[in-house]
Order: C-alpha cells, then sequence, then structure tokens
C-alpha cells in the first residue's frame, strides 16, 4: 500500500514537495487553507542547483515558457553607479553546473507547479482547508482542520511558510524576529520604461545601509524591482504585502545615482515586506521528528539576499522524495534521514544569507574594501560553486 502523506501548505514548497513524492509512490493529501491557489505578485531567482531539478522532473519546456534567463549577474555601486564585479550566467553556467540560471515571477513557478502536481494522479488537493492540529504515534498521524475534519496519514509534512502553524506544533519556538530591514517590491512592464532602465540581466546595486535588486521576469517583458533598507515596520510583519508610499522609496535612494533614481522614479506602485528571520538551523531535530517533517521557510526561512529560498525548498521536496522512495515500513526514519541531508546545507545557506546583508549593507571602510575587492575578484566573490552545484548528499 502506498504511503500517505499530508502536506500543509500550497505555496512552492508544498507543490513541490506533493510531485515529488507522488512521483516516488506516495499518496499525497495537500491542504491549502486560500480558497484559490494565488502568490503575491514578487521576482524568484533560481540558481543552477534549483533549475537541474526542476528540469529533471520534466518541466523544462513549461519553464522556459515564462521564465527569463539572464547571460550576467552586474555588481554596481548604488551611490556611483560604477560596475563593481560581473559573474557570466547563461552558457556558463550551464557548461559549469549543468543547468541555466534563471528568473521567474512567483506565480508563474507556483502555476507550473500547480500544473504538473494536477496532472498526479497521486494527489488531492484541498482547498478551503486550514491546519489545526495534530496527533502522531506509532500508527500514524492525525490531522485536525480549522473545520472539524479528521486526516489520517502515515506523516505530515508542513510547509506552511516562515509563520508555520507546524512548526509551533512540533518545536513550539515562537515567532520568527524583524530584521531591522524592509524590502519594497515592485513589477513593471519593460515596454513602459525608457530603453535606458530595461534590462536582460540581474543588477544588484549596493549602497550603504541600503541595496536594490532587478532583474527580467516573465520572458523578459517585466522586470522585477527589490529595494532592502534598514527600518522597523509598524505593520502586521506575518504580511509580506503591504501598500507601500513610493515617496519613502523615493527617500531613502535619494543619495543613490543617476540611473537609480531614474528607476524608481518611474515605478509608481509598491509594496512593502518587513523581513523577519530565526537563526540558521541546528541540528536535524529542526526538520523532522517523528512523523512530522518541515520544508522550505517552516524549517529554515532565511533573508533573501543569496536569493535561494524557494531554491532550498525545492532542494528539500527532492530530498524528502528520495528519502521515502528508498523506505521501508520505519517512516520516522526515513524522515530522519531526510533531516540529516538537508539541515546543515539549509543552515549554511541561512547564515550566508545574513553575512551578505552586512556584506551589501556596508558602510565606510568595510564598503570601500568590498568594493576594491569585488573590483579585483569580482567573477570569484561572486561565484558559488558549493552551492549551484547543488547538494552534495
Amino acid at each position: 500500500m502506498n504511503k500517505r502523506m499530508v502536506v500543509i501548505g500550497g505555496g512552492i514548497g508544498g507543490l513541490a514537495a506533493a510531485l515529488a513524492c507522488a512521483r516516488a509512490g506516495v499518496a499525497v493529501e495537500l491542504l491549502e487553507r486560500a480558497s484559490e491557489f494565488t502568490e503575491v505578485g514578487a521576482g524568484v531567482q533560481l540558481g543552477p542547483n534549483v533549475v537541474k531539478l526542476i528540469d529533471a522532473w520534466g518541466l523544462r519546456d513549461a519553464l522556459s515558457a515564462v521564465a527569463a534567463f539572464p547571460d550576467r549577474l552586474q555588481v554596481r555601486s548604488a551611490i556611483t553607479g560604477a560596475e563593481l564585479g560581473v559573474l557570466r550566467l547563461g552558457e556558463r553556467s550551464v557548461q559549469r553546473y549543468g543547468a541555466r540560471y534563471a528568473t521567474i515571477h512567483r506565480a508563474d513557478l507556483q502555476a507550473l507547479l500547480l500544473a504538473a502536481v494536477q496532472r498526479e494522479a497521486g494527489v488531492q488537493l484541498q482547498l478551503n482547508s486550514e491546519f489545526d492540529r495534530y496527533e502522531q504515534d506509532d500508527a500514524g498521524v492525525t490531522v485536525h482542520t480549522t473545520a472539524g475534519r479528521e486526516l489520517q496519514a502515515d506523516f505530515l509534512l508542513g510547509a506552511d511558510g516562515g509563520w508555520s502553524r507546524v512548526r509551533q506544533r512540533l518545536l513550539g519556538d515562537g515567532a520568527p524576529v524583524a530584521t531591522g530591514k524592509l524590502a519594497y517590491r515592485a513589477m513593471v512592464v519593460q515596454r513602459m520604461l525608457p530603453q535606458h532602465l530595461r534590462s536582460t540581466q540581474v543588477t544588484a546595486w549596493l549602497g550603504p545601509n541600503l541595496h536594490v535588486i532587478a532583474y527580467p521576469v516573465r520572458g523578459g517583458e517585466w522586470l522585477n524591482v527589490v529595494v532592502i533598507v534598514h527600518g522597523q515596520l509598524q505593520r502586521d510583519l506575518a504580511s509580506w504585502d503591504h501598500r507601500a508610499n513610493s515617496g519613502a522609496v523615493r527617500h531613502s535612494l535619494k543619495l543613490a545615482c543617476a540611473p537609480l533614481q531614474d528607476l524608481v522614479q518611474v515605478i509608481g506602485h509598491w509594496r512593502l515586506w518587513g523581513l523577519s528571520i530565526r537563526p540558521p538551523m541546528r541540528g536535524a531535530q529542526e526538520q523532522a521528528q517523528g512523523r512530522v517533517a518541515l520544508l522550505g521557510d517552516a524549517a529554515h526561512p532565511m533573508v533573501p539576499f543569496l536569493a535561494q529560498g524557494a531554491g532550498m525548498a525545492i532542494e528539500d521536496a527532492q530530498a524528502l522524495a528520495q528519502a521515502l522512495a528508498g523506505a521501508g515500513a520505519d517512516l520516522p526514519a526515513a524522515l530522519q534521514n531526510y533531516a540529516r541531508v538537508r539541515w546543515q546545507r539549509n543552515a549554511r545557506v541561512q547564515a550566508r544569507a545574513l553575512r551578505n546583508g552586512e556584506i551589501f549593507h556596508a558602510t565606510g571602510l568595510v564598503r570601500w574594501g568590498r568594493d576594491l575587492a569585488m573590483k579585483m575578484f569580482g567573477e570569484r566573490l561572486l561565484d558559488l560553486p558549493w552551492l549551484y552545484n547543488g547538494p552534495s548528499d
């Protein structure tokens, strides 16, 4: 008989897990509390470590139809506009790591995963189903929804984001904490921009106590722009879709170079997200215990300064499927193996993302040294073989 899994959360991680595990012979029931599968518009970068997995799942054509594939990542000074360093992507990424570097609208990534999941006979999707609690014993897991429904399964997967209710039932370690950084996000149709502001590459603008990322999505037709500055959110930290005042964005970049100021001037609609975080993982017990496992932000939320949040969730999904495919009757042991394989890599990515935030926002002599090192060793510093090669296990 098939192993039975309940997945909580219909975002990228939950859908990736449902797809990978169904193909490994697991019967999946995915619960999503919303009435439809929707994602707030934002961009996602997918390194070759992630694109390799999506390609292997047979979704290469689906990805190619909606993503952009930049040929370079450029780092520039947010103050002077000077180029500091470049990492070649495109064909170099294929030759070095076996896959392309992609940039994609989050909703498009979710949609292609959802379409693939809907083609799997072994997956049931349940909307308007909000997780309440669970009990586990030697025989399995009982999952309760807030509407009073009970589901029986062999194990439970929490893929319900950084404010995961499954995590709170499993670990009871409280809410994420504010980082003191705010992210202003915008999407703009490129043909509406002046020619000099359009882009086919990833550009990171680094400045004192701020940085800006811009890259194409939707086949290059749209530009995703994120401005990250220091500040405290006085609203619900759990939401990543607050309305934002465009004047506040412009004020944050009042000392920036002309091209960057030109870019934010032509964007009239911004959304605000207060960044929150947990410490990097400290052990496998934070990713699985007994018959309950966590995946993606539910296990290892990370700041977006390494562009690997979605990527680590997709890597988790593949690792979970591999652990279950080779499992016998001892499912807790399989989940522990999944956690053992994943937690150290996830912790390393979390820690590196935090470090990048300090480097990106450096001031004074540290900023001067960063810029000098970038000019001298740009590609060597920007390339990350340990990450882009994919997990070693």
